[in-house]
């Protein structure tokens, strides 16, 4: 006897979790120069402060990344 295998091809979606349920979207920054980052939080403007607070403590700071965590959710299309 030899071994068969069954293949079943499905239609899967993908998009962002907006469920009343999901995950919050997070927002952070990085500094490109040394690394450090901002707190995480729901509220961007907390990031954003900590960027300009940096940038004032460390004058050839100019350069940084946004990170964002949000959450997604997959479903089966049928």
């Amino acid at each position: 006897m030899t071994p068969r295998s069954v293949l079943r091809y499905e239609n899967w979606t993908l998009q962002p979790d907006r469920e009343p349920d999901s995950e919050p979207v997070l927002y952070a920054m990085q500094c490109a120069v040394d690394g450090e980052t901002s707190p995480t939080s729901e509220d961007f403007a907390e990031p954003q402060d900590w960027v300009l607070r940096h940038c004032g403590q460390n004058p050839p700071h100019h350069t940084y990344r946004e990170i964002i965590t949000r959450p997604w959710r997959t479903w089966r299309q049928t």
